[in-house]
């Protein structure tokens, strides 16, 4: 398997606060890798490092064989790198197909006659065919959360960085999201995703990060991370 992403080294410090401690990992083509870790652990800094909107105090990040440490958001975009927030930030008083539409457009690079059968595509496959004309405001949560992830499909990405997808969905909606994201990873879409639904990461994650104070502190296969004796003390509080 094929390294899509390599992290080295990687430092952030907000002041005196550090928020990324020399952190370092490999991402392979086709694997959904799950980070979990408490709050302030520095999982959502993380993310925003990877995706660029949020800079390095020192390390490296290659993408697909190309160093995009110093490349904007946008570049990183173009690329095929695409996140979600865990708050969504659609344009609400846009339509869903609008919304769609400037992610494709500016994020993915599409031209504007590709634009309507690629959202077609992308609203059946997150089940948002019926709120394509639907202003983004007035989506309900579930479907709001679709909307995030949809928006960041649009751009064409062969590497998704989610954000805490699941929060606030009851147990029914995590297990649609559950599926949602497998059927991301068989569409060839590698994605890393942060979650505080650890029935997600057991699940769903071929691999398991665990970070605290901004330290990798256990890495592999998800019940052995979940089991070992330093995610129990610093996450679980055994």
């Amino acid at each position: 398997m094929a390294v899509l992403l390599s992290a080295a080294g990687l430092k952030k410090a907000f002041g005196a606060v550090t928020i990324a401690d020399d952190i370092a990992f490999d991402i392979d083509e086709g694997e959904i890798v799950g980070i979990i870790g408490p709050n302030g652990a520095g999982k959502t800094t993380l993310v925003a490092l990877l995706a660029g909107t949020v800079g390095l105090d020192a390390g490296k990040i290659i993408f697909g064989k190309r160093d995009v440490t110093d490349l904007p958001t946008f570049e990183r975009a173009r690329l095929g790198m695409a996140r979600t927030y865990q708050v969504p930030r659609p344009f609400t008083h846009m339509t869903v197909a609008d919304n769609l539409r400037v992610a494709a457009l500016f994020g993915g690079g599409l031209e504007q006659a590709e634009c309507s059968d690629w959202i077609d595509q992308i609203v059946n496959f997150t089940g948002l065919a019926k709120d394509r004309g639907t202003l983004a405001g007035r989506l309900s949560l579930l479907d709001r959360k679709r909307h995030e992830l949809a928006r960041a499909l649009a751009t064409r990405p062969t590497l998704l960085l989610i954000d805490e997808v699941a929060a606030g969905l009851t147990d029914a909606e995590v297990d649609e999201f559950i599926g949602l994201v497998r059927r991301i990873k068989a569409a060839g879409i590698t994605v890393i995703w942060i979650e505080h639904v650890m029935k997600t990461m057991l699940v769903a994650t071929d691999h398991l990060m665990a970070l605290s104070d901004g330290k990798i502190i256990a890495s592999g296969a998800p019940r052995d991370v979940i089991q070992s004796e330093e995610v129990r003390r610093v996450y679980l509080g055994a």
